[in-house]
């Protein structure tokens, strides 16, 4: 062999060295991989919002929403942080669709979202109003609906007058279509069944609670649920950081546009970020099956792997949902009022705390 075939043959296992070495360091060593392309940012049509995206985690894609502040003065506390504190009580009534709401603070105001769950009384109830409860507000009639079917006494410890938590939100966008919208508990428990179902066979087991098996917040407590649904949440829950004019966010669950939602400041969309981001991996956990089904079903993608909702269909979704006939228009005290527009395929609800926007929720049917 002369010396410039020794030369070839040296080059030749040097390169195929260097190549098994990068490779091994590739999957030894992820964190040396190159970074994915940082998310775009695209400018919202006939809006001043925008959006960045997608960030995405198995079948859950989310985009956040930009924006400006138009919500002043100070950040009201969430139903979550003022319950734990003990500055707000929420009391039974004993009227299945109606509780009292009592803001025991000197200084603070609450943010009630609809969708929150509270747990405990004679029943757990979801919220179906927006509301800002002033401090020493006195009781507050505010609309609910059951999310556990049968029991009417205390259950354990919890006293059966009054609520003890909310750390859950509604997790599916039919119930929340069916507490927000439709109004109708018959479907509100419709949608906590096929909820607690899709959850069992997502997670291959019985996510309903032998303490009640009918309350919703005690299947989304399951071990098994927490488990799958934090994956997600510790995948995503860094996204808004750095971030100083995000303002909502839109997520789509198997490639289709599921929920958007938006408020006045960035403020209050951080304090609520944690839940509603809990609520939409615990939605997607529940999807995991259906994905994997459609995707068996395709044979064009590995199971798992799941199509990006397009732009044009989000721009799309959030401009038709805003500008749709309004079909009710409700003055929930003296300072909230809500106002529903509607198409054949979404629901958009809009909050205003007198004329200022506090709250827009877009759901997809």
């Amino acid at each position: 062999m002369n010396r410039k075939q020794i030369l070839a043959v040296s080059a030749g296992i040097f390169s195929l060295v260097t190549g098994i070495f990068a490779v091994r360091a590739f999957w030894l060593f992820p964190d040396n991989a190159p970074e994915a392309a940082p998310p775009q940012m695209h400018e919202l049509r006939g809006q001043d919002n925008s959006l960045s995206g997608p960030y995405s985690y198995k079948n859950l894609t989310v985009y956040l929403i930009h924006g400006g502040d138009v919500l002043k003065g100070k950040t009201p506390l969430t139903l979550e942080e003022a319950m734990e504190r003990k500055l707000v009580v929420v009391h039974e009534t004993e009227d299945v669709n109606e509780l009292a709401i009592e803001n025991v603070s000197h200084k603070d105001e609450v943010y009630v979202q609809a969708g929150d769950i509270v747990k405990g009384g004679k029943q757990d109830r979801v919220l179906a109003v927006d509301l800002i409860v002033p401090a020493r507000s006195g009781r507050i009639p505010m609309d609910s609906f059951c999310v556990e079917h049968g029991r009417w006494t205390g259950r354990g410890s919890e006293l059966s007058t009054r609520f003890e938590s909310s750390t859950e939100y509604v997790s599916s966008k039919d119930m929340k279509i069916a507490a927000r919208h439709s109004k109708s508990q018959g479907q509100v428990w419709n949608e906590v069944e096929r909820s607690q179902d899709k959850l069992s066979a997502a997670t291959n087991s019985n996510t309903a609670s032998s303490v009640s098996m009918s309350s919703l917040p005690l299947t989304l407590e399951n071990s098994r649920v927490r488990a799958d649904s934090g994956e997600y949440i510790k995948a995503l829950s860094n996204i808004v950081e750095g971030k100083p004019d995000v303002i909502g966010f839109l997520f789509a669950i198997n490639g289709e546009i599921n929920s958007a939602d938006t408020y006045g400041s960035k403020a209050l969309f951080l304090k609520l970020w944690p839940k509603l981001l809990k609520a939409a991996a615990i939605e997607a956990v529940a999807e995991t099956s259906d994905a994997d089904t459609r995707a068996e079903q395709a044979e064009t993608r590995p199971v798992g792997s799941v199509p990006q909702a397009a732009l044009p269909d989000i721009e799309t979704f959030l401009e038709t949902s805003e500008n749709a006939p309004m079909t009710n228009e409700r003055q929930v005290t003296a300072r909230i009022k809500m106002l529903t527009r509607e198409t054949k395929n979404s629901v958009f609800l809009e909050s205003l705390d007198h004329t200022t926007l506090l709250h827009r929720s877009y759901i997809a049917k």
